[in-house]
């Protein structure tokens, strides 16, 4: 039986090579022959790719830029008393309009052009030779669209300072000093990162490889720790702790939390650069650090305090999210499921515990989930990476070597360590400096009286709601039944 089955495949394969010896034979002088035809093909599939990457990343990028607004708009917006609303909001919408620029000038060049392991050079200014051809980092899609996917980046990270000291700095302060630390804190740890020989940059010769896949070190640590030096510079709001500062419409933030889970899949999977496996993977791994670090801080808080919170769900989601950043192209989803649960546990703390036990006024918790979830989620980096993943290291015949300490690579765990404590260094030192200079140019922050009028009406002339007074004028009807609402929203002292 087994000749047979032989025999037959013999005899077909002859009968192949014939038919296309014949196909051959038989084109015309002027038809493209078989290689032509090949190379043809390859094109076409190359060209099917580019087409495929370039939509994924063109949809990322959309997904990011949808974090920060209307995402991180309406989440902080709705965390902070309604007479600071608009000024929260704006806060992240002006950083939508103010880095694009500075990134089109210079920052794209100083992040990802060639210079020294800490800084990237001149060679993009103005976004010189960044055109329709693919860039050095994304070999399948234009270099336009990696620019403009990194640049959305770029936006959130100073946005998610913000929450630090919303409801006490100036409009002006706020722009002056965002537009300093991007260009001071966040081009420098992207090269570092991400650019090709920076310091810390696993792939492209670092000297300390660091895995960083989406923005652990680079978005979370170094805007949650600069989060922190600003909340201690600035000082506690008037009141704090003694007077509550309760949210003024927790419905904002839940829509703008699902808006930060849908927009992470950009972040994190955008940051694979193509449509295939590992994107898959990193898609994948968001969304189970997502669940398991959302479900951990509502467990930890029922057992605590009694109940499980709206604020504490999402405050969760938000943490996971931050915790399986850097690790979301290293990891398996199993591991994942790990890493989510322990950052959801560990910024509960650092929320709750930790900020009572220190005293800072960390006005919407950026440092207890950015800062402290951002650590804790680049240190499991280095205890879950996994070469079956993605495979980082290899030996001198380009076998996989170990990525992460239960693959036997220990010193996986000192790179993170390292990685964070030179994010950590950057951001707060810097921060602080920057925070001086700003002071003395400026002022940073609002006076009494502002602050207790609120930051609408003093830095922006305007009201987040405006409820129509007509109706309590008229007294009839939902107007006359509403009037000490409509009374209290007019107060220009009204929480």
């Amino acid at each position: 039986m087994q000749i047979n089955i032989a025999m037959r495949r013999m005899v077909m394969a002859m009968a192949a090579m014939l038919l296309s010896s014949v196909a051959v034979l038989a084109q015309s002088p002027g038809e493209p022959g078989m290689e032509d035809r090949m190379k043809a093909l390859e094109a076409a599939a190359g060209a099917a790719q580019t087409s495929g990457d370039n939509a994924w990343l063109l949809l990322c990028s959309a997904l990011v830029l949808l974090m920060t607004g209307p995402g991180l708009a309406l989440f902080y917006g709705g965390l902070v008393r309604k007479k600071n609303v608009l000024a929260t909001m704006m806060q992240s919408f002006i950083m939508m309009a103010v880095i694009t620029v500075i990134w089109a000038l210079f920052g794209y060049s100083l992040a990802f052009s060639k210079g020294n392991p800490l800084i990237g050079g001149f060679d993009h200014v103005f976004l010189k030779g960044v055109g329709t051809d693919p860039s050095g980092y994304a070999a399948t899609v234009p270099a336009l669209t990696f620019m403009v996917f990194q640049l959305m980046f770029a936006i959130i990270t100073p946005a998610l300072i913000t929450g630090a000291f919303a409801e006490r700095m100036k409009f002006s302060a706020m722009l002056l000093f965002c537009s300093l630390w991007a260009v001071v804190v966040y081009f420098p740890l992207a090269h570092m990162v991400w650019g090709d020989g920076g310091l810390l940059n696993a792939f492209l010769g670092g000297a300390i490889p660091a895995l960083d896949f989406a923005g652990g070190t680079v978005v979370h640590i170094s805007s949650g720790f600069s989060a922190l030096v600003c909340a201690i510079y600035l000082g506690k709001r008037i009141g704090y702790p003694k007077t509550p500062s309760m949210p003024h419409n927790l419905v904002l933030s839940v829509i703008g939390a699902c808006l930060l889970w849908v927009g992470w899949f950009g972040f994190n999977a955008g940051s694979a650069l193509s449509a295939g496996g590992l994107a898959s993977n990193a898609f994948v791994t968001t969304h189970f650090g997502a669940a398991s670090a959302a479900i951990g801080w509502l467990v930890i808080e029922w057992i605590r305090q009694g109940k499980p919170t709206v604020l504490g769900g999402i405050s969760g989601a938000v943490a996971g999210l931050v915790g399986i950043t850097p690790a979301a192209g290293f990891v398996t989803p199993m591991s994942a499921l790990i890493i989510g649960f322990v950052a959801g546990i560990v910024c509960f703390f650092a929320v709750t515990g930790l900020k009572k036990a220190l005293g800072y006024d960390d006005s919407l918790d950026a440092f207890g989930v950015h800062g402290v979830g951002g650590l804790t989620g680049a240190i499991l980096t280095g205890v879950f990476a996994n070469s079956a993943i993605n495979t980082v290291f290899k030996d001198a015949a380009g076998n996989p070597l170990p990525s992460g300490l239960l693959e036997g690579n220990g010193k996986q765990v000192l790179n993170q360590l390292l990685a964070s404590l030179v994010a950590i260094a950057l951001g707060t030192i810097g921060t602080y400096v920057l925070l001086k200079v700003v002071d003395l140019l400026v002022g940073v922050r609002v006076s009494g009286e502002q602050e207790m009028t609120g930051l609408d009406l003093t830095q922006h002339g305007e009201e987040g709601y405006n409820l129509d007074l007509d109706l309590v004028a008229s007294g009839s009807g939902l107007g006359a039944s509403m009037e000490p609402t409509f009374a209290a929203a007019a107060s220009p002292v009204s929480e």
